[in-house]
């Protein structure tokens, strides 16, 4: 893995090159999502950032599917993906966060999200999302970011 350029103040991104995960990024400076995930995002074909994960064992409820805290905790992630050109040298902290479960994930599927930055404010980023796995609809999701000042 080799450190890219960072876009957004205080991330630090890192491009895999091996294994399933290679041609994905990887983020790698919050301890919370590197212990939930791992998590990893990548521009598609079509020019839209994608973000994925893999359901392993750590993630599954006592019936056996992915937790949706676990699906929730991805989503919270996904935005700030999304939202990272809008972010640039800004931190932020989720403000609010809506989400509708629509669908289950089985142990081991592939789990994806695509979406977008709605609205781009001074001090406010509006993103909406839909999380998927085989084809199917898991979740759809928005959330706004309130930027604030770097913690000193």
């Amino acid at each position: 893995m080799t450190d890219l350029p960072t876009e957004a103040a205080g991330w630090t991104r890192t491009a895999v090159t091996e294994g399933e995960w290679a041609g994905w990024n990887l983020y790698v400076n919050d301890p919370f999502e590197t212990y939930a995930g791992p998590f990893y995002e990548r521009v598609d074909e079509d020019g839209g950032v994608v973000c994925a994960f893999r359901a392993q064992p750590h993630h599954l409820n006592g019936g056996g599917f992915m937790h949706g805290g676990a699906i929730m905790t991805f989503a919270d992630f996904c935005i700030f993906v999304f939202a990272r050109e809008a972010m640039k040298d800004s931190h932020g902290v989720t403000a609010t966060f809506n989400g509708e479960f629509v669908g289950a994930v089985p142990p081991g599927a592939l789990v994806e999200a695509r979406g977008e930055v709605v609205k781009a404010g001074r001090s406010m980023v509006f993103t909406r999302g839909l999380i998927t796995t085989i084809g199917e609809p898991v979740m759809s999701f928005s959330a706004v970011i309130k930027k604030t000042s770097p913690r000193k």
